[in-house]
């Protein structure tokens, strides 16, 4: 795999690494900062830590109270409206909402206004569980507009999403896991997330009870797009598995991964990629 242009930048609280194979090195370097320049964009409206972010604004709503968004902002929520209504609930804009409040908030999105609604209670929201992966969607239309389609996108090493795999070669090899992980596959056009509470603690919460995430086990998730692998993997994590097969059966270009006593049960109908 040679001919592999590594560019590594800092945001969203974490390291983005951007790979682009058969372009030459300057020009990759210039695809690769392009990128970048949309997900910092997409960090200042998206950044609950930055008081003049669409997220920060959402949470001074009062309900009936509406506020216009940016482009990007609209359409991640329109993802993770869609991803609460197919996961049931164990995915949500705003997972510890019921630590605060005593029901869950409600909110409307209004296509024709480009808008949001506060329907009820305050909309805490936090975007963490899918804001990366958003961002690397994004990231991988700029470099397809560079004509850069070969490439691997990498957010703190949980989130991956593949582009074309370099020319001669199955994919791009990741596993589940970090860098040395055994169990691995060739991605190409697909994306790859991880969920786990060994770095962060007991940081996931399940929306439904607001309670922490029981699952002690690391989960991920295999699907066509970055937003929606990370937030699979994520709702996983509060997810029986009768529940997880209940969704995959309604999602069958999805993929779930759970570890079990040191090995790895695959959850779903979606062919497996190729082991690498």
């Amino acid at each position: 795999m040679s001919g592999i242009h590594v560019i590594e930048h800092r945001a969203m609280a974490t390291t983005f690494q951007v790979r682009i194979a058969d372009q030459e090195k300057g020009y990759a370097a210039q695809a690769a900062q392009a990128a970048f320049a949309v997900m910092n964009e997409l960090e200042s409206h998206l950044s609950r830590f930055r008081a003049s972010s669409d997220i920060s604004q959402i949470a001074q709503l009062l309900p009936g109270e509406q506020l216009r968004l940016s482009e990007s902002t609209f359409a991640c929520l329109e993802i993770a409206k869609k991803m609460e209504r197919a996961t049931g609930g164990a995915f949500s804009a705003a997972p510890a909402a019921l630590k605060s409040q005593p029901a869950t908030p409600q909110w409307t999105l209004l296509p024709k206004e480009f808008s949001i609604r506060c329907d009820r209670g305050k909309l805490e929201f936090d975007l963490g569980a899918i804001g990366k992966g958003f961002a690397l969607d994004r990231m991988a239309e700029v470099l397809r507009e560079w004509d850069c389609p070969a490439f691997l996108l990498v957010a703190g090493g949980s989130s991956i999403l593949a582009g074309d795999p370099p020319v001669a070669n199955a994919g791009w090899s990741c596993g589940l896991g970090d860098d040395n992980a055994s169990q691995r596959y060739w991605l190409k056009n697909c994306s790859l997330s991880g969920s786990g509470l060994a770095v962060k603690g007991r940081h996931i919460f399940d929306p439904r009870t607001g309670q922490p995430a029981q699952r002690e086990s690391r989960a991920w998730a295999l699907t066509d797009t970055a937003a929606e692998s990370d937030a699979l993997s994520t709702a996983a994590m509060v997810l029986t598995k009768n529940e997880i097969n209940g969704v995959l059966a309604r999602e069958k270009s999805w993929l779930v991964f759970l570890s079990e006593l040191e090995t790895w049960r695959c959850l779903g109908s979606r062919g497996l990629p190729a082991r690498a």
